[in-house]
């Protein structure tokens, strides 16, 4: 009797933070990319920030506070931090969603804050738990503060392509159309900024994605910009599958 009442007490102890946690995890939109390494969820946190889940593995990209409370998320395998901005490299966030044995990879600039990370350059290229991490640049042709400036400066901020199995994902980061981004090759799965004026406009995600030619392409990072935009832009470019979230 005494153990049944102590299993009693302890599961109603949990329920409350049970049900916050699953409260926590469905108010965000999920898609299911099929792969040969298994089906990759992808969970759409908001602004630039992604949870991908594989075979039991979390993948987090750019984990941000202002978009959900990370204490309530599964713990991350791996990170990934594409630039220093306080909404990319959120310290906070990071030291929630991080287990003693995860990996992050993250910029020069960013491993000052993020003490164990692996630094990437642009161009590098790395196997990680089973998937290849491809860095790759993410920065602004023109877009800046003021004259002679620019937001995000070449050779500072990453783009990440992870290939996993048989499928290509190319994260883009903070970045205007840049050739390098145009010379990408077999991605299946793009995410594009379009958070104005410090990435890109419709037209520039809609002119690269236009030469690369992605399989499907989720705008995100986008705050108030009107993706039907870009849907109206790309609306007669066949193999290209255009899908909107709730990533704003």
């Amino acid at each position: 009797m005494r153990n049944r009442l102590i299993i009693f007490l302890l599961t109603f102890i949990a329920l409350p933070f049970l049900s916050l946690t699953i409260s926590a995890q469905n108010k965000f939109e999920k898609d299911i990319i099929p792969t040969s390494a298994g089906n990759l969820e992808i969970t759409f946190l908001g602004h630039g920030t992604l949870m991908f889940e594989l075979n039991g593995k979390i993948i987090h990209i750019d984990p941000f506070s202002n978009v959900a409370d990370y204490s309530l998320l599964p713990k991350a395998d791996l990170l990934l931090i594409t630039h220093e901005h306080g909404d990319h490299l959120d310290v906070k966030a990071v030291t929630q969603i991080k287990k003693d044995n995860t990996e992050i990879i993250s910029t020069e600039k960013c491993a000052p804050s993020l003490p164990g990370a692996i630094v990437m350059h642009n161009g590098d290229s790395k196997n990680i738990l089973g998937i290849t991490v491809e860095a790759v640049p993410a920065y602004n042709i023109k877009n800046g503060p003021a004259a002679g400036q620019v937001f995000h400066p070449k050779g500072q901020g990453n783009g990440y392509i992870l290939t996993i199995g048989d499928k290509r994902f190319y994260i883009a980061g903070d970045t205007e159309n840049t050739p390098e981004m145009k010379s990408l090759k077999n991605i299946d799965v793009a995410f594009l900024p379009m958070n104005l004026p410090y990435t890109m406009t419709p037209e520039m995600a809609a002119d690269a994605a236009k030469v690369f030619r992605p399989k499907i392409l989720y705008p995100y990072h986008f705050g108030d910009t009107d993706t039907q935009k870009l849907i109206d832009l790309m609306i007669n470019e066949k193999g290209i599958e255009i899908r909107i979230r709730k990533m704003s």
